[in-house]
């Protein structure tokens, strides 16, 4: 689902209302004469940080989730999440996180972002408080920022193979996708792309996501705010996608992953490998000029 949210008003409580009733409108595809209805759907993707609140805190929220849900159905979404302090500390602790919703409004599974955008979405600590004395803020809306998740993890959610999950930019690291472990069957990526409005930014992101799915040999299933939403095969290819600036629903199959591919067995080590070869090439080639 992809909502095609205002990013000034994307974060704004007042809008709860607004963004729930929009939310749960669109994925309800039945209320489209030309749609077929959500009753056959067996999960549904909403994007990053997808509401002004803290959804696993608001049970009335869950509920309307629930609502909507067909028995069996997940929910995976972005959104916001508290945890309690450490001893010693007075603040929340807050995390951008992805949960997976099953159909009774059961949080059943959670990933928490583990690498933050600096200044983004959270200051370095060594000059935090130098920044915040002048009177900046990160962009995101959390008081004093988010804090990663402590490992990259594979996420578990009932009735897909196991997910690569990230958020946001976590997409464009190549061999940073697939944690350590059992190898994934598909990477989740939820984003929030409306910073850079209509510009060639979100193409570019979309364009680095899918080259994780070929390195990976991994399907991609990615939701974004304003675009771009696809779903994408391990080969790169794209099978149903919602453009950007767009409001909508796309469905899909979810395609089926290769084996391991050459990058996915050896990482960046390849790459190391051939830089050795043309370092020992080049030393070759000047001892025979020498030699000349």
């Amino acid at each position: 689902m992809q909502p095609n949210l205002p990013q000034d008003a994307k974060f704004n409580p007042a809008n709860r209302e607004e963004i729930m009733r929009r939310y749960l409108a669109l994925s309800d595809r039945a209320a489209s004469p030309q749609a077929s209805g959500i009753a056959d759907v067996t999960h549904l993707f909403w994007p990053e940080s997808a509401f002004p609140f803290l959804l696993h805190r608001d049970a009335r929220a869950l509920a309307q989730i629930a609502a909507l849900l067909p028995p069996g159905a997940t929910l995976v979404t972005g959104a916001a999440r508290a945890e309690d302090p450490l001893p010693g500390e007075t603040n929340l602790r807050f995390h951008n996180a992805i949960h997976a919703v099953s159909h009774d409004g059961t949080i059943v599974g959670t990933y928490d972002k583990v690498h933050l955008v600096p200044f983004g979405e959270y200051f370095p600590h060594a000059i935090d408080g130098i920044l915040r004395g002048l009177g900046l803020r990160q962009f995101v809306h959390a008081p004093g920022g988010f804090e990663p998740g402590e490992t990259h993890v594979s996420m578990e959610i009932p009735g897909l193979p196991l997910a690569a999950a990230s958020v946001c930019y976590e997409a464009i690291f190549p061999g940073a996708v697939v944690p350590r472990g059992p190898r994934p069957g598909v990477i989740v990526n939820v984003t929030n792309d409306a910073w850079f409005g209509i510009t060639p930014g979100p193409h570019q992101h979309f364009a680095q996501a899918r080259l994780r799915a070929v390195e990976e040999g991994l399907p991609l299933v990615r939701a974004a705010n304003t675009g771009i939403s696809a779903v994408v095969d391990p080969y790169g290819r794209i099978v149903r996608s919602l453009g950007l600036g767009a409001e909508g629903v796309l469905d899909s199959p979810l395609p089926i992953a290769i084996g391991r591919t050459t990058y996915g067995r050896f990482r960046d080590s390849l790459f190391a490998a051939l830089a050795l070869c043309c370092a020992a090439l080049a030393l070759v080639l000047r001892r025979e000029r020498r030699r000349a």
